[in-house]
């Protein structure tokens, strides 16, 4: 069985960082691409970034500089390390995962998803 399960979420200050982690069965193996989405309060989710089967990564204009997403293969586990948090980063954000070799950037290309974690940002 397939699934995905985020943790990591909380509240802190502009400046902060905060370090999102995404559980993944053993099932979803190196041939995924593996992404974070967010979605923020009253707006559509958004890619954040992505990281493909042979380790390359891709990132939102929005966040590159400040956002790193790895993965620990033999812990299946996704991350998501956030610096420089800033209070238009507050949104629920999501791991996903699609059976890709190339990453695609629209949402509807991944067809699993885990239930999300709350990043909240105080100026």
């Amino acid at each position: 069985q397939l699934h995905l399960a985020e943790s990591g979420g909380g509240s802190v200050q502009a400046g902060g960082s905060l370090r999102l982690a995404c559980e993944y069965s053993g099932d979803i193996y190196s041939g995924f691409c593996m992404a974070w989405f967010r979605q923020p309060p009253g707006k559509e989710r958004e890619r954040v970034a992505t990281i493909d089967p042979r380790g390359n990564t891709n990132y939102a204009d929005s966040v590159k500089g400040r956002f790193t997403i790895s993965k620990d293969s033999p812990k299946t586990t996704l991350y998501l390390q956030m610096n420089n948090l800033k209070p238009e980063d507050t949104a629920m954000f999501y791991c996903a995962a699609g059976r890709w070799f190339n990453c695609p950037e629209e949402i509807d290309k991944y067809n699993l998803w885990g239930q999300g974690t709350q990043v909240t940002v105080s100026s």
